[in-house]
């Protein structure tokens, strides 16, 4: 790792940048989704190819690939030069295959998702060590082609906990995960803190179930996919009490929403839910983890600059809106004005550093 600095973008996103540099070469995947024609305009009219490969929750899982992918096309509209295309992972097994298939056929800038590809994506980028690779929820580790594209969903997880709490009837919540990682403990250890924030600060014992932030222990339906399994998990914490739970499973975590009516709401993750499901009905709120913004700059930035290797990566916080807690939809007239200006009063004190909202599975 180089030194560290600290950068803001024009949007006031504030980028971890170390000194690191380098050259950039050609790099396009048999991808799934094709790479569209050469587009027009530029100086040279060259493309720009830029190709993710996605985690096992596939394109469409209404989180944190889809919100990806979503970055990536934001991308092409604001720059002409770029090309984008996709390959899906349906198994572990499939990353370094995948990695190393999108520099084969052209591709200039590898976007990976998911902590579970980070060991693949350091292998495929050492091995290519002019091609630019980008990870969500990784760190360079150490590499000056890999950017980092990194999240502290911790503190959105904490207003969120917050929320549950404060909106529970039942004086019970629960959550479960996709699989015991990082970036999937971070969203845990803040929900579970946040609803400890609010007992505190109540005098109120709303009890989490799902989630021991001290011991790191809980429920994960190690998968990202399967709806019937974290239906499986919801109705279990449901037939405990809780009556708001919050799924950080990915497309897994469908079967939960699909089975909330009547029971249970749901606060979703990553994407805002009601945005990029059917089950806003169910939906009090979203834990926003802004991917689409990381790695929409990340390409913008590498494509302006083809030549050069991208330097450091990008921190998404409360304060640069790389996290957030999304808008509160068809709940918005459920809650209690109070709730919602406590909620308000909260974030800006996590901000300011007045309240610490902290996981042990942070970046570093």
């Amino acid at each position: 790792m180089g030194e560290e600095t600290i950068l803001r973008t024009s949007r006031g996103m504030k980028i971890i940048a170390l000194s690191l540099a380098g050259g950039l070469a050609v790099g396009v995947a048999a991808c799934s989704k094709p790479a569209e024609e050469t587009p027009s305009g530029g100086a040279s009219g060259a493309a720009y190819k830029a190709c993710m490969v996605t985690d096992t929750g596939g394109i469409d899982d209404h989180s944190f690939n889809a919100s990806s992918w979503a970055g990536l096309e934001e991308a092409k509209k604001q720059n002409s030069k770029i090309v984008t295309s996709y390959t899906a992972s349906n198994a572990l097994s499939d990353y370094n295959p995948n990695l190393s298939n999108s520099v084969a056929n052209g591709c200039k800038y590898v976007q990976a998702v998911g902590g579970l590809m980070a060991g693949d994506t350091k292998k495929v980028a050492t091995a290519n060590p002019k091609t630019q690779f980008a990870i969500v929820d990784a760190d360079s580790q150490g590499l000056s082609n890999i950017y980092g594209i990194q999240f502290e969903t911790q503190q959105a997880a904490f207003l969120a906990g917050y929320l549950a709490a404060g909106y529970s009837k039942s004086g019970k919540v629960g959550t479960y995960g996709g699989m015991k990682i990082p970036p999937v403990t971070i969203f845990m250890d803040g929900f579970a803190d946040g609803v400890k924030h609010y007992n505190t600060t109540k005098g109120k014992n709303v009890q989490v179930l799902g989630w021991n932030k001290d011991t790191q222990q809980g429920l994960f339906t190690d998968d990202f996919v399967k709806q019937d399994l974290g239906k499986q998990q919801s109705d279990q914490l449901a037939s405990q009490g809780a009556d708001v739970i919050f799924p950080v499973a990915g497309g897994a975590g469908l079967g939960t929403a699909d089975s909330a009516a009547g029971k249970f709401t749901v606060i979703w993750v990553d994407a805002d839910g009601c945005d990029t499901t059917k089950y806003c009905s169910v939906m009090l709120s979203t834990v926003v983890k802004n991917s689409k913004d990381g790695v929409k700059d990340a390409v913008l930035k590498a494509a302006a600059t083809p030549d050069t290797l991208l330097t450091g990566g990008f921190l998404g916080t409360l304060a640069n809106n790389g996290v957030s807690l999304a808008p509160y939809h068809e709940f918005d007239s459920k809650i209690d004005a109070g709730l919602k200006a406590e909620v308000e009063k909260l974030k800006t004190d996590i901000i300011s550093g007045t309240v610490k909202a902290e996981s042990v599975s942070a970046p570093k």
